[in-house]
């Protein structure tokens, strides 16, 4: 719904809606006139969702206000804190209504591998004189 309304209000800016149907016609190919009638009808199919749309923003948006107003400084408190949120596991809720947010375990760190007897700097077979 969300990608056909976005493309609904681009292709409805587009429309030319002041301009008299001769002016519209002349220099005009036949693609670009059925282009247009179907940006109209897309346009006259949409309206009543966007009728809603508006209405239903009006209705929530104080509220999605007042909650950004009480619970913002708690969220930017609580990204301050956590340093790499890549370290956590998804959120778990628990049959009590609990969330849990464990951390992950700790991934070993490759160690670079070393030989275990220092390399001999003379070739086999030859002494020092």
């Amino acid at each position: 719904m969300r990608p056909l309304l976005a493309l609904a209000l681009t292709l409805g800016l587009t429309v030319p809606l002041s301009a008299t149907a001769q002016e519209k016609d002349e220099g005009r190919s036949l693609m670009e006139r059925g282009a247009e009638l179907f940006l109209k009808g897309l346009q006259q199919e949409m309206e009543p969702a966007l009728r809603d749309l508006r209405d239903m923003a009006g209705t929530v948006g104080p509220s999605v206000l007042s909650f950004l107003e009480q619970m913002g400084p708690a969220i930017a408190d609580l990204a301050d804190r956590v340093e790499d949120w890549s370290v956590y596991e998804m959120p778990e809720m628990l049959p009590n209504g609990d969330i849990l947010i464990r951390r992950k375990p700790p991934v070993p760190e490759a160690q670079p591998e070393q030989p275990d007897e220092p390399a001999d700097p003379t070739p086999p077979g030859m002494t020092d004189i």
